[in-house]
């Protein structure tokens, strides 16, 4: 599980079997205070979070589970909106 920002949509006129109807947003990780951590991906949305929301992700095997029907094709599924964090002072 990591977090990531939410930063924008996806729009797909045909996607595979088990995805239809269902949003795909675009994620930047980032760590526990913000900080961006690698590339942004495509998540599928399972809690209709919306661009500008901090949010939970799972990957993997997790990622097609946390869908329904469950174990379709994606690598990334978000699976909660973090209402907040505290991590303690920024190093």
């Amino acid at each position: 599980m990591y977090l990531g920002k939410v930063t924008g949509t996806v729009v797909a006129e045909r996607k595979a079997a088990g995805l239809e109807g269902k949003k795909i947003l675009l994620v930047q990780p980032v760590d526990e205070h913000g900080t961006k951590m690698g590339d942004v991906q495509a998540a599928i949305d399972t809690v209709q979070a919306g661009v500008g929301d901090l949010v939970y992700l799972v990957g993997s095997r997790e990622a097609a589970l946390a869908c329904d029907p469950w174990f379709v094709p994606v690598d990334a599924a978000i699976v909660g909106i973090v209402d907040g964090i505290d991590a303690g002072a920024k190093p």
